[in-house]
C-alpha cells in the first residue's frame, strides 16, 4: 500500500486523498465510493480532517510573531523578547490661567482631582486634566497660573486612582482594568506597613540592568483585553514588598488619537487653600496657549510585529538609524515618519553628531515639549560622545499643473469629472511612495492616475513643479538657504525661481524672488525684483540677493531684512521646475504631494469629441514653463 501524503487543507482534496488511500487497498478495490452510503462516511472523515487541520494550522500560525493575528497572542510573543506595545496617549494642550481671589490668601493651588476644563474640537467636546496639582503664589488678590512662555499643559481625559494592598498570595495581580489608559501618565506610590504620607514614589524601567535588590522599581506589561499589569520586584531585581504595603498608582484615561485638535477651552478645576478647603474665585480667565496635539490610540497589532523585533535588535542602545527609528516610536508614538543622519554625511561634517527630524502624524512639526521629552529619554539608549539633535522637518513639496483632455460627447458634468481627478490624486498622495522621508514621486503613475479617471479622459499634459517653504525670521536680517535636492530645469530666459511676494526693508511694494541663469547654465543669480503694473515690466530691487545652483538643487538668499510676508505665518514659498519629473526627496526631505496647490485645467478635445475632425484649431498645452514672475 502506498503512503499517502495529507498536505491539503481543501475540503475535495481531502476527500479524493481519502478514495485514493482506500482503493489502493485490495478489499476496496472495485467499491464504488460515490454511488453508495460509504460516501456519507468518506464526506464526514474528510470535514473532520480538514477541521483538524484548519485548527491546527492556526495553532501555529499563532505561534510566531510574524504570522499572529490574534492581538493577545502578538502580545505574548513581543512580551517573549521585552516589548511593551505603546498604549493610548493623551491629546496634550497648554494653557495661562489668571486668577481673582481673596487678597487674604497666600497661596492657591489648582486641584489635580477632577476635569480642569473642557476642550471643544469640529465636532465634541472633551475634559482635559492635570496628573498634579499646582500651587502658586496670591499677589494682591490675583494668581497666575503658566506663562505664555512656560505655560500650564493639561492632559486629555479623567485622571484615576486605584489602591492595592500587597496580601503576599503567589497569584495577587496588581491590574489596572481600563483599556483605556495612557501608561506614560501612571504614577506609583508604595507606603509600608506603619509608614506615614502618601508613600515613595516608585520608578518605572525597561529592563533590569542596573536593578539592585533594593531597587523601587517597577515594570509593566499589556495583558489580555488591552489592559495593563504592574511588576514588582522579587529581592534579587527590584525590592520586594512586605505584606501589607499599600500602593496607590494614579492615571489618566483617555480618548486618544479623538482628542487632537481642541482649541476652545473653558474652565472646569476646582481651588483650594493651604489647608485643602474648597476655595471660590472672584473670575478665572483661561488663556490657550497652543491647541491640543500628540494624541494616539493604542498601537495596532501591525506595527507591534513591525517594531518589536528591531527594538530587541537595537539591545536598548541607539546606533544604527533603524536602532533609532524603533526607538522613537516606542517613545513617542505620535511619530509617522523618521529621518536619521549621522554628522559624517552633513556639509559641513558635524562628526560625533546624529541629526534627528520627525515627522508627527498631526501637524508639521514637533512641539519643543515634545523634543525635550524625547531627547531626555534618548539619552538613556545614547553612546558616549554622541551628541543628539532633534530638527525641524523640512518639507519638499510636489505640485502639478495638469491639463486634462476630455471627450465631451461622454460626460454630463465637466465640474463632476474635475473633482474625480482631484480625489484621485489625492489618494494617490498618501501611497507609499510619498509622504515620509526620502519618498519619490513617480511621473508616470500620476499620468496614469489621471487617465484612469474616467473614460472619457483622452490624455494629459502634466507639469510638475517643486517648492520649499521658507520661514521668514520678520524684521531680522537673515540668511536663508533651501535645499531642494533635486537638479533644476534651466531656461536661459529666467524665471526659473519664483516666489510668493514679501517686503523687505526700505522697499514699501511686494517683491519677489526670481533668477538670472549664468552663462554655464550651472549656476544663478538671484534676484529680487517687483512688477510695475502700469508698464508690466519688471524693476529689479536687488540685482545679486543670492545664488542658484541648479545642479544641486539649491536655492541661497544672502543676509536680507524682511518685513512682511504676503501669506500668513510669516511664510516665503520658492517654486522650481525640476529637470527631471520624477522627483526624489533626500534623506533628511520629507517629501508631499500637494494636491491642494496643484492645478487642473479641463480642456475639451474637440477631434475627439468630432466637433473638429482635421484638427485646425485644437487646443494645444506645453510641459514647459510660464516665463512669468510671480509663482501661482
Amino acid at each position: 500500500m502506498p503512503f499517502t501524503k495529507f498536505t491539503n487543507l481543501d475540503f475535495d482534496q481531502i476527500k479524493t486523498q481519502l478514495k485514493d488511500y482506500l482503493r489502493a487497498n485490495s478489499t476496496f478495490t472495485d467499491f464504488d465510493f460515490e454511488g453508495s452510503n460509504f460516501s456519507v462516511l468518506l464526506n464526514t472523515l474528510a470535514y473532520n480532517t480538514y477541521i483538524n487541520s484548519f485548527n491546527a494550522n492556526m495553532v501555529v500560525n499563532e505561534s510566531f510573531l510574524d504570522s499572529a493575528t490574534l492581538r493577545e497572542n502578538v502580545v505574548s510573543l513581543a512580551r517573549g523578547i521585552g516589548y511593551v506595545p505603546r498604549s493610548r496617549t493623551c491629546s496634550r494642550a497648554s494653557i495661562r490661567l489668571d486668577v481673582e481671589c481673596s487678597a487674604s490668601l497666600a497661596t492657591l493651588t489648582l486641584e489635580a482631582r477632577g476635569p480642569v476644563c473642557v476642550g471643544a474640537t469640529d465636532d465634541s467636546s472633551y475634559i482635559f486634566s492635570i496628573p498634579e496639582p499646582i500651587t502658586t503664589a496670591v499677589v494682591d488678590g490675583k494668581a497666575s497660573f503658566g506663562t505664555l512662555e512656560d505655560p500650564v499643559l493639561i492632559y486629555q481625559g479623567a485622571l484615576l486612582k486605584k489602591k492595592f494592598t500587597v496580601d503576599g498570595s503567589l497569584d495577587q495581580r496588581f491590574l489596572l482594568d481600563n483599556p483605556f489608559i495612557d501608561i506614560q501618565t501612571i504614577v506609583v506610590k508604595v507606603k509600608g506597613v506603619g509608614e506615614s504620607g502618601t508613600g515613595r514614589e516608585y520608578s518605572l524601567v525597561d529592563n533590569i540592568i542596573g536593578v539592585g535588590s533594593d531597587s523601587e522599581i517597577y515594570l509593566i506589561q499589556e495583558v489580555q483585553d488591552e489592559k495593563y499589569e504592574l511588576l514588582f520586584g522579587d529581592g534579587i531585581f527590584g525590592k520586594k514588598l512586605e505584606n501589607g504595603t499599600e500602593i496607590t498608582v494614579t492615571y489618566i484615561v483617555t480618548d486618544g488619537e479623538l482628542g487632537n485638535g481642541a482649541a476652545n477651552f473653558s474652565f472646569a478645576g476646582t481651588f483650594i487653600n493651604s489647608l485643602n478647603n474648597p476655595v471660590t474665585v472672584t473670575s478665572a480667565q483661561l488663556t490657550t496657549v497652543t491647541k491640543s496635539t500628540s494624541g494616539t490610540d493604542i498601537e495596532p497589532i501591525e506595527s507591534v510585529k513591525y517594531f518589536a523585533p528591531r527594538l530587541y535588535a537595537a539591545q536598548f542602545r541607539a546606533v544604527t538609524a533603524r536602532d533609532y527609528e524603533a526607538i522613537i516610536q516606542n517613545i513617542y508614538p505620535n511619530t509617522e515618519s523618521i529621518s536619521v543622519v549621522g554628522g559624517e554625511e552633513l556639509e559641513p561634517p558635524e562628526f560625533g553628531t546624529v541629526r534627528i527630524s520627525i515627522k508627527p502624524k498631526n501637524g508639521d512639526f514637533v512641539s519643543d515639549f515634545d523634543k525635550d521629552f524625547i531627547l531626555s529619554k534618548l539619552k538613556s539608549y545614547a553612546l558616549t560622545g554622541i551628541n543628539q539633535k532633534l530638527v525641524d522637518i523640512k518639507i519638499l513639496y510636489v505640485e502639478v499643473d495638469s491639463s486634462v483632455y476630455f471627450n465631451s460627447s461622454q460626460i454630463t458634468n465637466v465640474d463632476n469629472l474635475k473633482t474625480n481627478v482631484s480625489n484621485s490624486l489625492q489618494s494617490y498622495s498618501n501611497s507609499v511612495d510619498l509622504s515620509k522621508f526620502g519618498g519619490r514621486f513617480k511621473y508616470s503613475k500620476v499620468l496614469n492616475v489621471i487617465d484612469d479617471v474616467d473614460r472619457s479622459i483622452t490624455s494629459n499634459i502634466t507639469r510638475v513643479r517643486i517648492r520649499r517653504n521658507l520661514r521668514a525670521l520678520v524684521n531680522q536680517e537673515a540668511q536663508y538657504e533651501l535645499c531642494f535636492g533635486n537638479r533644476f530645469h534651466v531656461n536661459s530666459g529666467g524665471f526659473n525661481i519664483k516666489s510668493t511676494g514679501f517686503r523687505i526693508i526700505n522697499e514699501p511694494d511686494i517683491v519677489y524672488l526670481t533668477d538670472i541663469p549664468n552663462t554655464d547654465g550651472r549656476t544663478g543669480v538671484l534676484s529680487i525684483v517687483k512688477p510695475i503694473e502700469e508698464t508690466g515690466e519688471n524693476r529689479v530691487v536687488i540685482k545679486s540677493a543670492g545664488i542658484v545652483d541648479y545642479i544641486k538643487g539649491e536655492v541661497i538668499l544672502t543676509t536680507t531684512l524682511i518685513t512682511s510676508t504676503v501669506l500668513a505665518d510669516d511664510i516665503i514659498e520658492v517654486q522650481a521646475f525640476p529637470e527631471s519629473n520624477d522627483v526624489v526627496g533626500l534623506k533628511d526631505l520629507y517629501l508631499e504631494f500637494d494636491v491642494s496647490k496643484s492645478t487642473i485645467n479641463m480642456i475639451k478635445d474637440t477631434i475627439s469629441s468630432g466637433e473638429k475632425i482635421s484638427g485646425v484649431g485644437f487646443k494645444v498645452t506645453s510641459s514647459y514653463s510660464n516665463g512669468e514672475l510671480k509663482r501661482g
